[in-house]
């Protein structure tokens, strides 16, 4: 009985990723478990769907609401969709957050952007275009058609598309963060476009199958794949020069912010345009009119140092 009430004093946080089996989110719950530990009486419930639709985390946010959690912060496979849910969940006392892709404002309270949207729109096309000085054709493999994170990150490299002259997207595919569909639509992207330079994939598991794509067509220095992803997943790409380099911001320091957000909300903290909200050993946030933060700049990695984070995240 002692053990029973001890739990019930905890708060418990529930983490809410795309999808289970994917290492960023992996590495994020690492830093949940760490603000856990630096907070206190806090439980973390790293969970999620099987697979990256709306529906499946639909069913485990409602099973969620239904055992009661003082916390939902959640990466949305889909913007709307999970709204409802997400308001009932608030209806009934849950604080409820987004972080990494996020959920419409009127299904949340806070939204955590890992660094701002147009800095990573421009570092996506940069990091491709800074290896074809006389320009080229580049094609993205994105993760889902309905991926609040990555279709902003996008209109945001169209913005700016205008900076890199001679630079030509030809195509953009989506590989549902699955790495079987990813490699295969990495795969019909040289097919189909010969004279592809770049693959630009905007997602941790995009840009390892790509990478992997690429070596087996035997394209490596014909065409270099680039995006977001893990060092400890792409050291061997950049080793073997499928990738030139490539950028990601640390999820485990996002997992700890998303956490960090969730609790002060449940303790009281004031969500509203010009709040700021202290955030552990990453400092302050302070939310905008759409009471969204952004937590770093994005961080490139090639070969100069990949072997410094390789073993990290």
């Amino acid at each position: 009985m002692g053990t029973s009430a001890m739990a019930q004093d905890n708060m418990r946080i529930a983490l809410v990723v795309k999808a289970l089996g994917i290492g960023f989110f992996e590495a994020a719950a690492k830093g949940a478990e760490e603000a856990a530990g630096e907070l206190g009486n806090v439980e973390i419930i790293y969970t999620g769907p099987t697979d990256t639709t709306a529906e499946g985390q639909i069913e485990v946010i409602n099973s969620l609401i239904a055992q009661g959690v003082d916390a939902i912060a959640v990466s949305a496979n889909d913007t709307d969709a999970l709204v409802p849910t997400l308001k009932k969940a608030m209806q009934r006392g849950i604080t409820v957050i987004s972080w990494d892709s996020g959920v419409a404002e009127a299904g949340r309270q806070v939204h955590l952007n890992p660094s701002s949207n147009p800095l990573i729109g421009n570092m996506i096309i940069k990091l491709a275009a800074d290896h074809l000085p006389e320009g080229g054709e580049v094609a993205l493999l994105s993760a889902t058609t309905t991926s609040t994170n990555q279709n902003i990150w996008i209109e945001e490299m169209n913005k700016v598309m205008g900076d890199y002259p001679g630079i030509e997207v030809v195509a953009t595919v989506y590989g549902d963060d699955l790495a079987d569909k990813s490699y295969r639509e990495a795969q019909g992207l040289m097919q189909s476009y010969p004279d592809l330079d770049a693959i630009i994939a905007p997602t941790s598991v995009g840009i390892v199958a790509a990478a992997q794509a690429v070596e087996d067509a035997g394209k490596i220095g014909q065409v270099n794949v680039t995006g977001l992803g893990l060092p400890s997943e792409m050291a061997g790409a950049i080793e073997s020069g499928a990738s030139k380099s490539f950028a990601i911001w640390n999820p485990i320091d996002l997992g700890y912010s998303a956490a960090m957000i969730a609790h002060a909300l449940a303790s009281g903290a004031t969500a509203e345009p010009g709040a700021e909200i202290e955030i552990g050993r990453m400092g302050t946030i302070t939310l905008d009119e759409t009471n969204s933060a952004a937590m770093a700049d994005p961080f490139v990695y090639d070969s100069s140092n990949i072997d410094d984070f390789k073993s990290i995240f």
